[in-house]
C-alpha cells in the first residue's frame, strides 16, 4: 500500500469519526418529517412537499438543515449580528454538485434564494427569511497555477 494513500484515507476516516453524530443525521432525508412552509422569490408563501425536501436532502452530500435541527441556529447566522433572518432551508454545500442540486430545487419550486459565502455581507444579503440559504462557507479550497498565473477560489473562502 502506498504510504501517501494510506495517510489520506486514514485522515479522512478520522475526520468523519470526529463529526458529531447529530450533524451527520441532520441532513438525512428521514429527518424531514413534514411539509415545509417557505417563501417564493416574489414573496408569496408556499408549501414544499415533504417528499421533495427529502429528495433534496438525499441528493446532497452536505447536510440540509431545517429550523429545529442541530446546527441550524449557528448556520443561519452571518457576521453582522443585527441581521436575524430565518431561512426555511439551509443547504450546507460540500461541493459543486450540492450547489447544483440546491439551485435546481429552488428553481423548480420558485423559492427565494440567498447565497452565503464567507458570511461577511454587512447588509445581510447572504441570508433570507423563509427561503433557501445556499451556504458555501465550507467550500474554502484555493488552487493556483503559477505557470498560467491563474487562481481558482471556492465560494466560501475568506
Amino acid at each position: 500500500m502506498h504510504r501517501r494513500r494510506f495517510l489520506q484515507t486514514s485522515s479522512a476516516a478520522a475526520a468523519v469519526a470526529l463529526l458529531p453524530a447529530g450533524r451527520l443525521l441532520a441532513g438525512a432525508p428521514e429527518a424531514v418529517t413534514a411539509d415545509v412552509l417557505a417563501r417564493s422569490g416574489m414573496g408569496a408563501e408556499l408549501t414544499l412537499p415533504r417528499l421533495a425536501v427529502q429528495e433534496l436532502a438525499a441528493a446532497m452530500r452536505g447536510p440540509l438543515l431545517l429550523p429545529g435541527m442541530e446546527g441550524y441556529e449557528s448556520a443561519r447566522l452571518v457576521m453582522n449580528r443585527s441581521i436575524d433572518k430565518h431561512p426555511a432551508l439551509i443547504a450546507q454545500c460540500s461541493g459543486a454538485a450540492d450547489v447544483q442540486s440546491a439551485v435546481s430545487f429552488a428553481r423548480a419550486h420558485g423559492l427565494l434564494v440567498a447565497v452565503k459565502g464567507g458570511g461577511h455581507s454587512f447588509s445581510g444579503k447572504g441570508t433570507c427569511d423563509g427561503g433557501l440559504m445556499i451556504d458555501l462557507s465550507g467550500l474554502r479550497g484555493v488552487r493556483v497555477d503559477p505557470a498560467s498565473r491563474t487562481a481558482w477560489v471556492e465560494g466560501g473562502s475568506l
